[in-house]
């Protein structure tokens, strides 16, 4: 198990649970370090966040400049080619990283996947298909990459299917390099195939703003705390 280079926050006690975060294109594992301190999370809830690098590949629509990319992005038309090949090999790293949380003593279903932009895309395909029910899905600023093999390949595998996954979606309203439309259309997607999405819009662009920072604390105290085992 080949794991990439990853920024590591530990909290004061002793890890209940670990959050998986992946950055958006052309970022690092430092660029939602300081997200870990604006989260307030109270020592009850004692998590380890994980912000993983992605490699450095060329990417076709910034022409073909090499920078740190989850996969490459030929198209932002919906319709448009996919680098599968990519999205498959970064999703197969982010159950690495989920399976080495697990063998630190994390159970499975403390462990959240998260991740903004291509980040985001890479939580919800990996997320949607694991063999084990996660935590949650925190996909921020995101769309829903592989749309179409989604239900067939649930379907193949019976023990990935775990529609009650909890699943948070927030989107920009003015984002102007992935329109909210898209987010809307996985939204839809997620929910026709029967998964709980919590939909959440604010009016900024391709960012993070502070009101989404105080609903992404507000998701993990309700989807780690009432775990009858976190007691």
């Amino acid at each position: 198990m080949s794991l990439p280079e990853s920024v590591e926050i530990e909290p004061k006690q002793r890890a209940i649970g670990s959050v998986i975060w992946l950055h958006g294109l052309g970022a690092d594992g430092h660029d939602f370090e300081p997200v870990v301190a604006e989260l307030r999370l109270p020592d009850s809830l004692p998590l380890r966040f994980i912000f993983p690098h992605a490699p450095i590949r060329p990417v076709t629509i910034n022409g073909g400049a090499s920078m740190r990319a989850w996969y490459d992005i030929v198209s932002l038309d919906r319709s448009g080619p996919q680098d599968e090949e990519g999205i498959r090999e970064s999703a197969a790293t982010l159950v690495d990283l989920v399976e080495r949380e697990h063998s630190r003593g994390i159970p499975f279903q403390h462990i959240a996947v998260a991740g903004f932009s291509q980040g985001g895309a890479i939580a919800l395909h990996m997320g949607l298909r694991y063999r084990e029910r996660l935590a949650g899905i925190l996909a921020l600023s995101t769309w829903l990459p592989l749309t179409g093999t989604l239900d067939r390949e649930v379907a193949r595998n019976p023990e990935s299917q775990h529609r009650d996954v909890p699943i948070f979606l927030a989107h920009g309203s003015f984002d102007p390099m992935l329109p909210i439309g898209l987010g809307h259309h996985s939204c839809e997607v997620l929910r026709d195939l029967g998964y709980t999405v919590e939909w959440y819009e604010y009016p900024m662009p391709h960012s993070v703003c502070a009101e989404e920072i105080d609903d992404i604390r507000e998701w993990l105290l309700q989807t780690y705390l009432p775990s009858p085992d976190l007691a």
